[in-house]
């Protein structure tokens, strides 16, 4: 608290606050001469005292601090301040007795100097020239102050304080009596056999930490027990209270020191290079960065040398204080601020309305995210409809109708829907006619290619439906009522059933009734075998059963519809009710796309044998991931994002399996990477890995094999494409989000590659252009036009890649690199997130964040990827990356893709139609299906 003595015979000052005031800070206060009367009033520091008499003469003299009147017996009044670095407030103005200033001058000046920032700024005019030297020798005392920062001790009043203080947590709840009744509910569980006791080993459970962090957890005891001198390896309910109330302190101080408790082993108040080096190797573990762990020895001599500059051996709690509360980077400022702000607001869920508007919002909005495949489902099943309704007034009004009913009318309806979708059910799958479709025509405007699969599997849905209702109308009505009808009933049947059958077998064992039998068990088979539960091996089955399930298993069991379509076929021509030929159309509806299905077969088989590749390079990396680098044949143009399919007859000479292609289509080679998910994929790895030797020369993977020539020791390898895929669309967008999961990352990896090669390609025409040798370059041929930098349109990528292991940035280390190489302009945002480590502010990546930033700062590599692309932990709030883009990009529109596990599809198609509902930037959601 700093005191300070005024004269109580001071005059000339104003009677009052001026009536308008001039701003020019934030939170300071100006004469009429424009010299500040007081600094920003928001950042407070510590109070520190002295005092001060003003002397009626000017010109005396000022020294240590305080300035005495000629007569030491003259009266002074004390006024109170708070000092701060750069600032003084007025706390309270009292006469030498302890009395309140009755003075109203006095007490207008202390209101004008005590206002808070948040309030505004106070500009006091036409005060005396005496108040001007009190607030100049104020503004002296404040700079002395300034300088006087402790030794050592990191200054809080910055704005890092407030992001470090929620950084440094042990526990993710610390929600008061509730969180210590669950804990103590816990303890009692724990410790019902143990006499009230919890052990060391058990400590980590009992406060929520998983069983990952247990070395974690038993390094937190050891250092609360040495903190209160327990000994023994356990503790009571009491002295688990105790634990508790320090873990859940919310002070950083306290956070500070218990995590400092933790690295100082031997408790004497210093860290030695061993100790961390042992909580390096204890947060990598708790963490999963085996790399890191590795490295222990080299990362703890960083830390050393960034805070034991003097290199006395130790590091003292100061120094871990300064390096935790580094100054966050601020990325939103002013005008961005405030559109933040406004955003917010639009994109809160509006209550007031009823429940009529909401319902036309959400329909509005429906259709225009999902217009194309609401006309593409509404004409199949108009289309569905009207074949059911023909074929049912058709029936209806012959004579079977009279024997068999409606049952018959309902059969053979439910016939006509068939015959459509098992041909339209080809369709979706024959890639190379899609894939000419979406890149030679503008079909892809109005017929949503994407969804190719999804409709696969809807018009699937439709067959059930389909096959039901035939095959219960027929089996369990129509039979059993030719069986039981009268004579005379049956009479107009005969010219269709022959005589009047005695038993049910007599319709099962006709060609009708066994290929209809046949046709259901075949199509069961292949349903069931095609749900994700089964095809993607979700059920824990017993091991027998198990080897019926998965890829193999759903490959397979699909070609059983070869079958299945010949007894269509048969089915169709053997038909009771229907004797001319030109009325039996199933193979009307089956022809072309049977045929156009077996020329997409055949161009298949003939292109991956006419166009043989040769492998290149073989790695494999850390994660079961296994890269595949082969020659390019002749005339095989792709798209980045489209993909291909590969077959190695070494695992199977039938099996083909789609991969995205990760190489960039200016590259001079094709690579795929494929990671071990299956029986297929894992025997794969197996074959390729038997040629395969550990890297020489720094090089990465954790196995490598380049050919040099011809190598008759690498498995053949064939493929097929390329075929089109959503993330092939990316160039119609000025500004693209790229978001993988994993190795969902393979697609963007070439969008990715593409964008640098444009880059490459522009810098070159521009120098070129630049030396005028623009006449010297090779003519253009008209493909090469299309893919020129001046036809490129997207100028803007976000890459967001999310991955479990730490091993996952190995696969594609040089692409992350060469960006952040070339990409000078910041076309291209790249983002790595790591889901093994704990979020940042968590006390078990606390030393992770601090070893990267060191190391990032020092050497420019992250030491979590290991590329020059910095890290983050655990999963993004893909709330603040869309609201981030859409500041950034306002009244753009953004393409985004996806690829990767199906768990966050829900929420960034949300985000994206929030976003697009209520802000002016559009973002069109695109994932990928295979």
């Amino acid at each position: 608290m700093q005191k300070m003595g005024m004269p109580d015979d001071v005059s000339n000052v104003s009677d009052g606050l001026p009536e308008s005031t001039s701003r020019r800070s934030d939170s300071e206060a100006f004469g009429t001469d424009g010299k500040a009367f007081s600094g920003p009033l928001n950042k407070r520091g510590t109070r520190k005292g002295a005092r001060f008499n003003v002397p009626d003469d000017a010109g005396s003299s000022i020294s240590s601090g305080s300035l005495r009147s000629k007569n030491e017996d003259d009266e002074y009044v004390e006024v109170t301040l708070d000092v701060g670095d750069d600032s003084v407030a007025v706390h309270s103005v009292k006469t030498a007795g302890g009395a309140d200033v009755e003075d109203p001058e006095l007490a207008l000046l202390a209101k004008g100097l005590g206002k808070r920032s948040s309030l505004g700024a106070s500009v006091v005019r036409n005060a005396s020239s005496k108040i001007r030297q009190v607030s100049e020798e104020l503004r002296k005392m404040t700079t002395s102050f300034s300088k006087r920062t402790p030794v050592g001790r990191y200054d809080r009043s910055k704005s890092a304080a407030t992001h470090a203080l929620i950084g440094l947590k042990f526990i993710s709840k610390t929600d008061g009596a509730a969180a210590w009744a669950a804990l103590e509910k816990q303890f009692d569980k724990l410790t019902a056999g143990n006499n009230g006791l919890l052990t060391r080993e058990l400590f980590g459970e009992c406060i929520g930490m998983n069983k990952d962090s247990k070395d974690f957890a038993e390094k937190l005891f050891d250092a609360l027990s040495r903190r209160r001198n327990i000994t023994g390896a356990v503790i009571n309910k009491a002295q688990l209270k105790e634990f508790w109330d320090q873990i859940a302190d919310q002070s950083f101080d306290s956070r500070l020191q218990t995590f400092f408790d933790m690295v100082d082993k031997d408790a004497d108040g210093r860290i030695s290079e061993e100790e961390v080096r042992e909580i390096i190797s204890l947060s990598a573990s708790a963490n999963k960065l085996s790399n890191i762990q590795t490295q222990a020895d080299e990362y703890a001599a960083l830390i050393m040398e960034e805070l034991d500059p003097d290199n006395l051996g130790y590091i003292m709690i100061e120094s871990l204080e300064t390096l935790l509360l580094q100054s966050p980077t601020q990325t939103v400022r002013g005008e961005s601020k405030n559109l933040s702000v406004m955003l917010s607001q639009k994109l809160r869920n509006v209550t007031d309305r009823n429940v009529i508007q909401r319902g036309y919002d959400g329909f509005k909005y429906f259709l225009q995210d999902n217009w194309q495949r609401v006309w593409v489902i509404a004409l199949w099943i108009g289309a569905m409809a009207g074949l059911f309704t023909w074929k049912y007034i058709q029936y209806k009004n012959r004579a079977a109708f009279d024997v068999m009913g409606h049952c018959v009318c309902v059969a053979k309806g439910a016939a006509e829907t068939l015959k459509l979708n098992m041909a339209l059910i080809l369709l979706p799958v024959c890639r190379n006619t899609i894939t000419w479709l979406r890149n030679k025509t503008k079909l892809g405007v109005v017929v949503p290619f994407d969804d190719n699969l999804n409709f696969h599997k809807v018009i699937a849905v439709g067959i059930m439906i389909g096959v039901g209702l035939h095959a219960i109308s027929h089996l369990a009505c129509d039979f059993p009522r030719l069986l039981s009808a009268t004579e005379e009933e049956y009479e107009p049947m005969v010219q269709y059933f022959g005589e009047q059958p005695d038993s049910y077998w007599h319709f099962v064992k006709e060609a009708e009734g066994y290929t209809g039998i046949t046709m259901v068990v075949l199509m069961a088979i292949a349903f069931t075998l095609a749900t994700p539960w089964l095809r993607r091996g979700r059920l824990n089955l017993p091991k027998p059963l198990k080897k019926l399930t998965g890829f193999n298993a759903f490959w397979y069991s699909h070609h059983l519809f070869i079958i299945v379509y010949t007894l269509l076929i048969v089915h169709g021509i053997k038909l009771y009710l229907t004797k001319e030929w030109y009325k039996k159309t199933t193979w009307m509806y089956l022809a072309v796309p049977i045929l156009l299905y077996m020329g997409e077969r055949l161009i298949r088989a003939l292109r991956s044998s006419v166009k043989p590749v040769q492998i290149l390079k073989v790695a494999v990396y850390p994660g079961n991931m296994l890269a595949l680098h082969m020659s390019k044949p002749h005339g095989f143009k792709y798209k980045s994002g489209q993909y291909m399919f590969v077959n190695c007859k070494a695992v199977s000479p039938f099996e083909w399996h789609p991969f995205s292609i990760t190489s960039a289509p200016g590259d001079d080679y094709l690579s795929v990477h494929i990671r071990t998910l299956g029986d297929w994929t894992r025997q794969l790895k197996n074959v390729f890995s038997q040629v395969c030797q550990p890297p020489a020369n720094g090089k990465s993977g954790l196995l490598r094999a380049d050919n040099q020539g011809d190598n008759p020791s690498f498995p053949k390898v064939l493929i097929d494409g390329p075929y089109g895929a959503p993330a092939q669309d990316y160039k119609k967008y000025d500004v693209v989000l790229l978001v993988g999961l994993g190795i969902g990352a393979t697609p963007m990896i070439s969008i990715v590659k593409d964008i640098v090669n444009n880059m490459k390609a522009k810098q070159e025409e521009d120098e070129a252009l630049e030396s005028g040798n623009n006449h010297a370059m090779p003519p253009m041929s008209p493909q090469s036009k299309k893919n020129s930098a001046g036809n490129f349109k997207t100028t803007r990528a976000y890459f967001y890649w999310v991955t479990r292991e730490q091993g996952s940035f190995d696969w594609f280390k040089g692409v992350m690199n060469e960006v952040a190489e070339i990409d000078h302009d910041g076309v291209i945002e790249m983002h790595n997130y790591c889901t093994s480590v704990y979020e940042e502010g968590d006390a078990r990546s606390a030393l992770i964040t601090m070893l990267q930033s060191l190391n990032h700062a020092k050497n420019g590599v992250d030491v979590i990827s290991g590329t020059r692309v910095k890290s983050h932990f655990a999963k993004p709030n893909w709330r603040s990356v869309y609201k981030r883009i859409a500041l950034t990009h306002n009244g753009q529109r953004i393409g985004v893709f996806y690829c990767g596990a199906p768990a966050p599809v829900k929420e960034l198609k949300q985000l994206a139609a929030d976003f697009s509902h209520k802000t002016s930037t559009k973002f069109d959601f695109h994932k990928e299906n295979f």
